[in-house]
């Protein structure tokens, strides 16, 4: 992926788990894209479950473990301090928990969402035209790719190459309707994606 975006001079960014990052392949890779300009986010320590399904204590620990793994990027050039929850390429109440948003805005972070989930984890050729089809259908896609082993990035030079041939720009920025927390200020409505509002978090 690193070596297809840098022949097309896209810089991107990868929302990091952090099982993978304290590994010594992993930390070598992160180490790689922020050096190519790439920006890096915490996507919690296992991605085991959506963390509005996951009670305080775990939802916690997958949020803080995932932040220790990835504390010494805050000494690097990135511009912001990235989150994106897991939620199985669906939005909804299930996303976050509100221990998690109250330490999102305590730490200023940033919360990045989606408009586009081709589903290349789970249908490595098929993806293609989907992510195309869903890049054609509004003004501006956020659009979400998976570095798995199953083949699905042998079409991502496909992917853009295509794109650019139409005319698409390809920034780092992420449309304002994907970012309902920006630098720990809710700037969009939270409720459509916290779970257990009735516990009344301070947001």
């Amino acid at each position: 992926m690193l070596d297809c975006l840098a022949r097309h001079g896209i810089k991107v960014t990868f929302f990091v788990l952090g099982r993978k990052a304290v590994t010594p392949e992993g930390s070598v890779i992160v180490r790689r894209s922020i050096a190519e300009g790439h920006w890096i986010g915490n996507h919690t320590f296992n991605h085991s479950s959506p963390l509005g399904r996951m009670d305080r204590v775990d939802a916690l620990r997958e949020f803080e473990q995932a932040e220790k793994a990835l504390a010494w990027i805050q000494q690097t050039e990135q511009p912001r301090r990235l989150f994106r929850p897991p939620g199985s390429g669906v939005l909804g109440r299930h996303l976050l928990h509100p221990a998690v948003v109250e330490k999102l805005i305590a730490g200023s972070y940033t919360c990045v969402l989606w408009n586009s989930v081709p589903g290349d984890y789970r249908d490595p050729d098929g993806w293609l035209e989907r992510a195309l089809a869903d890049c054609r259908s509004r003004q501006w896609t956020l659009i979400v790719l998976h570095d798995l082993p199953n083949g699905a990035m042998a079409h991502l030079d496909e992917f853009i190459t295509r794109l650019e041939n139409e005319g698409v720009e390809f920034v780092q920025e992420f449309p304002p309707d994907c970012v309902p927390l920006v630098d720990g200020q809710v700037v969009l409505p939270l409720e459509p994606y916290v779970s257990g509002l009735d516990a009344k978090p301070a947001f």
